[in-house]
């Protein structure tokens, strides 16, 4: 069962309350609940016991016992009285929105580092609420002193080893910030521009990278299908190679657990070149959804990227009516940095490959080269990663102006050094 706390005007932002249900019955079937009932109620005044009221939870209590229900997913925060008393009065299982982020994150985590911050944003959150769930643990440990004395409940023990494993999460996750930082400082030394795609979950940013890059990364059409980040190679129109950096889709009322356990991860987006902010522009809930994707970054310390200008995609053109297709180009085309585009059918895909390109242009530097005409490939890579605007040979040199980007002017610069030093 989903039931979604309808708050009052201006507690519960500005989406529908069928708008917001939908979603929490698509982050329910992510991880494969069966669902049997789904319902908004009402919230004129939160509840401390229940969060919502006495005749909603008394109404609830038949249908859970009518229908057999073993979980029931209330889709805002639930307080661990509030989830206590919820499960006692209905006799099943309870999770909030923020239990079920984590269930859905635990379930698709791949890599390392995504299952350490998975883990990390679980035990953050279960040791405020602990219910004695860990069966395996004795409820008395004799003992040496820093293990705990014979008085010790079981709950306490809990609290102390969940916090004990955060502690070496933290740690762990420190080394994969290290490992990720070495990654990031090899590219700068053979610097390619990065491009960061982000978006509501379920926006179409892993279509879009599979269609850009011609990748098989997973991609469907549900919330959250991608978790760990992906990066590969792009070539656009001009020549010029970039990375395409593919992310974690973001969702409105992102749990704080998560938000800080995956700082790490979306590090990349601060250090891209470009981000690429995709939406679903068939959405009802499409601007509300932008409005959360901005939030977010913020709150991750990127407030700075969002204040450069993202490049806004208007993705999922095909699901519109033909007017309204027409319209979302038109409202495109007004508007600097937006383009609307289909990463399902490749509709106005080479139009932002365009924009890229363009935008990547635009902070280019003119360099004077002087290039040994024997030196065939070094002349090669200056026309193939550049723009040459002017070249006059004598005998021996090519003598090139030539307009190339930082991170290629910068390459262009290391191989010089390098060559310099080569006797």
């Amino acid at each position: 069962m989903v039931v979604h706390p309808a708050l009052k005007a201006g507690e519960g932002g500005c989406r529908s309350p069928e708008g917001r249900l939908a979603e929490a019955v698509g982050l329910a079937q992510a991880i494969d609940l069966d669902i049997v009932a789904a319902e908004w109620v009402a919230v004129n005044k939160r509840r401390p016991a229940t969060l919502i009221g006495k005749g909603a939870v008394e109404r609830l209590a038949v249908l859970v016992e009518e229908q057999a229900i073993a979980v029931a997913v209330i889709d805002g925060h639930l307080t661990p009285v509030q989830q206590r008393n919820l499960e006692k009065a209905w006799s099943c299982k309870v999770i909030d929105r923020t239990g079920l982020i984590l269930e859905i994150f635990g379930a698709r985590a791949r890599t390392r580092e995504g299952t350490l911050q998975v883990e990390l944003a679980a035990l953050s959150y279960q040791r405020s609420r602990l219910v004695r769930s860990w069966t395996h643990l004795e409820r008395q440990r004799g003992g040496f002193g820093f293990l705990g004395g014979p008085g010790e409940t079981q709950i306490e023990a809990d609290r102390r080893m969940i916090g004990d494993r955060i502690v070496k999460l933290k740690r762990e996750l420190e080394e994969v910030k290290r490992t990720r930082e070495l990654h990031r400082h090899a590219r700068r030394r053979v610097p390619y521009p990065i491009i960061a795609l982000v978006g509501y979950t379920n926006a179409g940013k892993s279509t879009l990278f599979n269609t850009l890059t011609r990748s098989e990364v997973l991609a469907k059409d549900m919330l959250f299908a991608t978790l760990d980040p992906t990066m590969r190679g792009l070539v656009l129109p001009s020549g010029r190679r970039v990375i395409l950096s593919d992310t974690v889709g973001f969702v409105s009322d992102l749990p704080h657990e998560l938000v800080a356990a995956f700082r790490a991860t979306l590090e990349e987006v601060l250090e891209a070149d470009i981000v690429v902010h995709v939406r679903d522009i068939s959405h009802p809930d499409t601007e509300a959804q932008a409005a959360d994707v901005e939030t977010v970054l913020k709150e991750l310390g990127l407030a700075e990227v969002v204040d450069r200008g993202l490049v806004e995609v208007l993705n999922k053109i095909d699901c519109l009516p033909e007017a309204e297709r027409l319209e979302c180009r038109n409202q495109a085309e007004r508007r600097p940095d937006c383009l609307a585009l289909s990463a399902l059918t490749g509709d106005g895909v080479d139009l932002l490959l365009a924009h890229l390109d363009s935008r990547l242009s635009h902070g280019q530097e003119t360099i004077e080269a002087e290039v040994a005409l024997a030196d065939g490939a070094g002349i090669a890579w200056l026309y193939r990663h550049g723009d040459v605007t002017a070249r006059i040979d004598d005998d021996h040199v090519a003598r090139l102006t030539v307009r190339l980007d930082p991170a290629n002017a910068e390459r262009y610069r290391q191989r010089l050094a390098k060559k310099s030093k080569t006797p």
